[in-house]
């Protein structure tokens, strides 16, 4: 035997076909021809997919009652607030576990409306959720060497604040852009900022502009002057880094910069423009 042909020269060898070619593998026990490891994963990934993609479209449609509703009914609580509750309530710290009350829109003072929308998001009465000329600014500064700071509107910082929780990941800036668009669809400007003003976080404990009026200034929220609201709305960026029971230099200058764009802005008649 010449053993230079190798093992499988002691099978029999297949016979060519008339053009001098092997002929074609033969079925498997299916009557199917033999599929390669990736053909065989092909159907599995395209099922994957194909369940992955079902699930996104029911989580969206199930987005559009829940915000849908939300335009007449207040939120009793927000998902910072629930957040909130659960941690100090598992460090042994008892009823109330933090400090919240629903003020309407029409009782929410012009001054407060107006330092919210100069102070955050100036071009909030005429956007649908994302302001793209501040997208590209802060994309333009992140090349140019600068940090990638944020760009979310009050529309968006209201979403997140109402539906989610803290962090920057892709997956939640992506259920964040979604019901932020839902909600510029289904609420109007007011109710958006409503929501915005009665959720949004002025120190640790402290939620929504009534109770942080009752809070740090003694009075109603519909007493505010300008220079208390812009103070107020001063510390929305950041309520854990500023103490409104003992404003900073840092925070005062920002009070004055949103007084500043306030004015710019043309005063309250800019609210008009809701």
């Amino acid at each position: 035997m010449d053993e230079s042909r190798g093992p499988e020269s002691a099978d029999e060898e297949l016979p060519l076909q008339p053009d001098g070619t092997l002929p074609p593998a033969e079925p498997d026990r299916a009557g199917e021809p033999r599929q390669t490891g990736g053909g065989r994963h092909r159907p599995l990934l395209a099922a994957a997919f194909r369940g992955l993609v079902v699930l996104l479209g029911a989580f969206m449609l199930a987005c559009l009652p829940l915000v849908g509703v939300l335009r007449w009914v207040d939120p009793p609580a927000s998902a910072f607030m629930l957040r909130h509750a659960a941690n100090v309530r598992r460090l042994g710290q008892t009823l109330p576990y933090y400090q919240h009350a629903w003020l309407p829109w029409e009782q929410i003072p012009a001054t407060v409306k107006l330092a919210a929308i100069a102070g955050e998001d100036q071009r909030f009465p005429s956007h649908w959720g994302f302001d793209l000329t501040e997208i590209r600014h802060a994309w333009d500064d992140y090349r140019q060497g600068g940090r990638l700071r944020g760009a979310s509107t009050i529309t968006q910082q209201t979403a997140k604040n109402l539906f989610l929780w803290p962090g920057s990941g892709w997956g939640r800036k992506a259920v964040e852009a979604w019901l932020a668009l839902l909600m510029e669809i289904l609420w109007p400007k007011e109710r958006i900022l409503e929501v915005y003003l009665n959720i949004a976080q002025f120190s640790p404990s402290t939620y929504g502009i009534e109770a942080a009026s009752q809070r740090y200034f003694g009075q109603p929220a519909s007493e505010l002057s300008l220079e208390e609201s812009a103070l107020l709305i001063g510390v929305l960026p950041a309520p854990g880094a500023y103490r409104l029971d003992c404003p900073s230099a840092r925070l005062r200058r920002r009070a004055d910069w949103i007084l500043d764009q306030s004015r710019r802005l043309g005063g309250t008649r800019y609210l008009d423009r809701l």
